[in-house]
């Protein structure tokens, strides 16, 4: 296999791959915002920025090709100076709101102040300790005090979506939720980025809502506060120990993986596991935002069986399977196998379905047996 040289170290790599690629093989951290591995999304925001031997400037390291006999530094002074250049100038041509918010407001610099006066402010800014921006800005150590806000500060708020808020002001234009919406969902909903800072001044990822079929497939994408999830509004902050945990999408027989955040026992938001089958990271609408019923009052937590005079009791599993076994039996010995039927319901898994036929078919001796999907 050719080899490069990264940092004084020996990288072999496949032909094809980007000086990106070669590093994350060989565990070479190099920073991204925009870079998106699931798309190929690349090559806009230059935070990958790294230096190659012979080239007059820095190149981006997701969109550079590793070459055989190269030599790469990705942490000298020179580049780290101008990544922090650039997270200087996408922080200062937004209002991002996360790093002095706890500060008192006589103590507010221009750039708190514009920040703080946009609208929609009651609770912080949604990513919050989940920010991939906020996060390279701390390890870069970016004087946010000391900026100015660039430009009107005139920024769209589409806040009409009823699971989505998006807040442009926020927004980087690193066109990762573009990039999902038209290769991964296929929906197009979102118009791409296009050319450079200057020349899309005006460019926001305004949604065609009739192409939008709602998945969040954006939301996930999004690495700062811009795309948030409005049920998780202002129920976490940087501090909360989210508890994460897998699970499966209950609403289909797919099997879609889940990591669920819970706080306090209760679901904050939804998020697809980016490297599980089958979903591969993504989720429908019903699997991102439809877990409300998990919480509602009215959800049955034990077995009913209807008493004589129309009421419910509860019941334990055993007496409520050995009731069902029971009177499916009686049916089958007093007027056939004809007598029974069943359907199986679309939101168990593909192996339930099965056994539910086999239980009809080999069992019960009836093909009376049907899928609600098929309708």
């Amino acid at each position: 296999m050719p080899v490069l040289t990264i940092n004084g170290q020996a990288v072999q790599f496949e032909p094809g791959q980007t000086i990106l690629a070669a590093a994350t093989a060989a565990g070479i951290k190099i920073p991204t915002l925009c870079w998106l591995p699931k798309t190929g999304h690349n090559n806009v925001c230059r935070l990958c920025s790294v230096a190659v031997k012979g080239a007059d400037t820095l190149l981006a390291a997701c969109a550079t090709p590793a070459n055989e006999d190269m030599t790469v530094e990705t942490d000298t002074p020179e580049v780290r100076a101008v990544r922090r250049e650039i997270l200087s100038l996408l922080i200062a041509e937004g209002r991002h709101d996360c790093y002095l918010r706890k500060l008192p407001e006589n103590m507010w610099p221009a750039y708190q102040k514009a920040a703080m006066g946009r609208p929609h402010r009651e609770h912080p800014c949604p990513g919050d300790g989940a920010c991939r921006l906020q996060e390279l800005t701390v390890e870069y150590g970016v004087h946010v005090k000391d900026l100015e806000p660039e430009g009107s500060g005139e920024y769209p708020l589409d806040n009409f979506h009823p699971m989505i808020t998006r807040d442009f002001s926020k927004c980087v234009q690193c066109g990762r939720c573009a990039s999902v919406c038209a290769n991964i969902q296929v929906n197009d909903a979102i118009p791409p980025q296009f050319g450079r800072r200057a020349e899309k001044a005006h460019w926001f990822p305004a949604v065609d809502y009739d192409n939008c079929t709602h998945c969040g497939e954006c939301l996930q994408a999004c690495p700062t506060g811009a795309l948030s999830a409005k049920k998780a509004w202002g129920l976490v902050d940087r501090d909360d120990k989210l508890e994460k945990v897998r699970t499966t999408c209950p609403y289909c027989g797919v099997g879609c993986q889940q990591e669920l955040a819970v706080k306090d026992g209760r679901i904050v938001y939804v998020n697809g596991v980016e490297e599980a089958e089958p979903n591969r990271g993504s989720l429908c609408v019903k699997g991102r935002f439809g877990y409300d019923f998990i919480h509602s009052p009215e959800r049955l937590t034990d077995p009913l069986i209807r008493q004589a005079d129309g009421s419910f009791k509860k019941a334990s599993w055993d007496e409520a399977l050995d009731l069902i076994a029971e009177k499916f039996g009686q049916a089958i010995k007093t007027h056939g196998p004809g007598s029974v039927a069943g359907v199986s319901c679309a939101r168990s898994i593909n192996e339930d379905s099965y056994q539910m036929q086999k239980l009809f078919r080999a069992v019960f001796k009836t093909n009376n047996i049907d899928h609600c999907a098929r309708t």
